[in-house]
C-alpha cells in the first residue's frame, strides 16, 4: 500500500458515500485507477464493508454497557464466542488477556433489556463464572476511523 491507498481509505472511512470521482480528485488519480485500487483493497479485505452510523437512541436503545465476561476453562471459548455471535445486543466482543475473558460492548433498550441480557442470556451460557458491568453514563467520543500505524507509514 503507498500513500494514495492511505488516502483512499481514509477518505472512505470519512464519507463511505464518496464517489470515486471525488476521491480520485482528492488524490490525484483517475476515477479508473481509484475504482481499481479500491476493489484491490477490497479484496485483501483492508475495506471489509460500508455501514451508516446510526444513533442508537433514536433507535430505541437508549444504555450502552461494558460487560466483563469469566470464563471457567478456555474449552468453553468457542461455544460462548459463537452464543455471542448471534445477540443482537452485542456491537463488539473481545477476547482479552487480565481478569475478564471477554469485553463486550452491547448496546439495549433500558435497564429491564440489559438485566434480561446478563441474567438469561449470558449467566446461562455454560462455562461463563461471573459478569463484571459498567453501564455507560455519556459518551466523549466513539469513532471508528482508523489510522495506519506509524510502522507502517514509515515504510512509505
Amino acid at each position: 500500500m503507498d500513500a494514495q491507498d492511505y488516502r483512499i481509505i481514509d477518505m472512505l472511512q470519512r464519507d463511505g458515500r464518496a464517489t470515486q470521482l471525488e476521491i480520485a480528485r482528492a488524490v490525484g488519480l483517475s476515477q479508473p485507477a481509484v475504482a481499481e485500487r479500491i476493489r484491490k483493497l477490497e479484496e485483501r479485505r483492508v475495506i471489509t464493508g460500508y455501514t451508516a452510523r446510526v444513533d442508537a437512541t433514536k433507535l430505541g436503545n437508549d444504555i450502552t454497557a461494558f460487560i466483563g465476561v469469566n470464563i471457567e476453562h478456555p474449552k468453553y471459548f468457542e461455544n460462548f464466542a459463537q452464543k455471542v455471535l448471534t445477540l443482537p445486543e452485542v456491537l463488539e466482543a473481545h477476547r482479552v488477556a487480565g481478569q475478564d475473558s471477554y469485553i463486550l460492548k452491547v448496546r439495549t433498550a433500558n435497564t429491564r433489556t440489559l438485566d434480561q441480557l446478563l441474567v438469561e442470556t449470558l449467566r446461562t451460557i455454560s462455562g461463563v463464572t461471573r459478569t463484571n458491568t459498567t453501564i455507560v453514563l455519556t459518551s466523549i467520543k466513539e469513532e471508528t476511523l482508523v489510522q495506519p500505524s506509524a510502522v507502517l507509514l514509515k515504510g512509505d
